[in-house]
């Protein structure tokens, strides 16, 4: 089965977050799934010499996203492996799992319009096949 990649935050998706934003601490689970090798072909200024695999350049992409989410307050809480889910979709399989803190969704905002983070943020869409991101508000009590 193929799949329909999913890479930027759509027009629709946008406005439904930040009209009615979480309120307070969020954190981003991201799912990712990388491409075999890094397809630079809409950022050729920032593509390496040589041809690297998605998950180089996603590699790549974390080394200088990080200064700018220290820069905001923001935080990875967790990183690893995965691969097929337990229970869900059989076709979905992930290669990254990510969990990233923002103090809310102001700082998240600050973080992903910074100038500075869009001229390296090509590493990222020269890296994935398919990705998903959902926000989580975070300390829910379960009583």
């Amino acid at each position: 089965m193929s799949r329909t990649p999913f890479l930027d935050v759509t027009p629709e998706a946008g406005k439904q977050f930040f009209s009615n934003p979480p309120k307070g601490e969020i954190v981003m689970l991201n799912l990712l799934k990388f491409k075999d090798f890094a397809d630079y072909s809409q950022t050729p200024a920032i593509a390496p010499e040589a041809v690297i695999s998605g998950k180089k350049a996603y590699a790549l992409y974390m080394k200088h996203t990080l200064p700018f989410l220290k820069e905001v307050g923001s935080e990875v809480l967790f990183s690893g492996t995965s691969s097929s889910f337990l229970i869900g979709p059989s076709h979905e399989d992930w290669d990254l799992v990510l969990l990233v803190r923002h103090k809310d969704a102001a700082t998240f905002l600050a973080f992903a319009q910074n100038e500075a983070y869009l001229s390296i943020a090509g590493h990222r869409t020269a890296a994935l096949e398919d990705s998903r991101l959902l926000p989580v508000a975070s300390k829910v009590r379960l009583e």
